[in-house]
């Protein structure tokens, strides 16, 4: 450890960095909080815990008036009806899962220049700088909130679905081709590109066919879209993408279609589940989807579905998996394409039917 590192004063940047985040110095206890809020101590530990926060002692020093002020706006929320009772936890956990994320990316930019310093200090100049990023970052979260609610609400009113929380849409999921062997061989930078490359290549082409990301699992991304047409053609785009772009990985998608029930930001249903099933039976740099899915596609201009033998996948009886790529007469035409197609057709069907390993 060199001299500069063993200087560096740890305590004293959480500190500073602490009172510049949350505005204010931390000034109360756990009772304190409740005390204010008016709210049983237990409940807002209950809450304090849904939000991924860790546990405090009743007389630890570790909260502010804000602290104060958001118990108190999220006991109106629920007596406004906003939040029924019984989904209360499940609301909290979500907000409080969704911004750790935000937080944990965010702060990596925030404070590389602190954690950089050779003096191991915060100056006065980097502390100034740290509140106007919190300043103008909450008004751009604040405006994109905003914009991602109006996205919400029109999907809601244009499918006349303000009665029920269950509406037909697809589900689908893209993963690397051998992600686990390949992220082996590479240092921590090619990796991060790669993955980085990867989100922001996959996240344009679902927004771009009117769909929505839902999550990201490791090496692999889930979404919706509602027009199966739109859907089968992101399929496609999504797997020829490699061809095109050497930098992108080489992916493998299996969508399905049918009734989604949209939860507190995610998506359930064993439309989702067969989705799953179908990605991971898929061929690199092929894509995968189930029968109604393939049923509202089939006879779309340009696009190619064929039923490929029937495959038995966990959870599930035997499913009939359709194959889907661009027509032949959008790829390479004449004799060499068709038998180009019955080669890659036969491959598919061959693949199926053997054990999936873990790559």
């Amino acid at each position: 450890m060199s001299d500069d590192q063993e200087s560096f004063d740890a305590s004293a940047v959480i500190e500073v960095v602490t009172e510049t985040l949350l505005g204010q110095p931390l000034a109360l206890t756990r009772l304190e909080v409740a005390k204010k809020s008016g709210l049983a101590p237990e409940l807002n530990a209950a809450r304090w815990r849904a939000l991924g926060f860790p546990e405090v002692a009743d007389d630890d020093v570790a909260f502010t008036k804000a602290d104060v002020d958001a118990l108190k706006a999220t006991e109106s929320l629920i007596r406004l009806g906003f939040i029924e009772p019984e989904s209360e936890e499940a609301f909290i956990r979500t907000v409080g899962r969704t911004f750790a994320r935000l937080a944990e990316w965010q702060v990596r930019a925030m404070l590389r220049s602190v954690l950089e310093s050779e003096t191991g200090e915060v100056s006065s100049k980097e502390i100034k700088q740290l509140g106007e990023v919190l300043r103008l970052g909450s008004k751009v979260q604040d405006y994109v909130w905003r914009r991602h609610l109006v996205g919400s609400a029109t999907r809601l009113v244009l499918q006349h679905s303000v009665d029920t929380e269950a509406e037909p849409a697809c589900a689908g999921f893209v993963d690397i081709v051998g992600y686990t062997t390949r992220s082996r061989s590479m240092s921590s930078e090619e990796l991060a590109a790669l993955v980085e490359r990867f989100e922001s290549v996959v996240t344009d082409l679902i927004t771009e066919h009117n769909g929505r990301v839902v999550k990201t699992i490791g090496d692999e991304i889930f979404f919706v879209v509602d027009d199966p047409v739109e859907a089968a053609w992101l399929g496609v785009e999504l797997t020829e993408q490699h061809v095109h772009d050497q930098n992108f990985p080489n992916v493998r998608v299996g969508m399905a279609y049918g009734d989604l029930l949209n939860r507190l930001g995610d998506v359930f249903g064993p439309v989702v589940n067969m989705a799953s099933r179908l990605t991971s039976v898929a061929r690199p740099g092929r894509a995968v989807v189930d029968h109604d899915l393939a049923e509202q596609a089939e006879g779309t201009a340009g696009l190619r579905l064929r039923r490929m033998r029937r495959v038995q996948v966990k959870g599930f009886e035997a499913v009939e998996p359709w194959s889907l790529k661009r027509a032949r007469e959008d790829r390479r035409s004449g004799l060499r394409g068709a038998v180009e197609e019955i080669f890659e057709d036969a491959a598919d069907d061959v693949a199926m039917r053997l054990p999936q390993r873990e790559e």
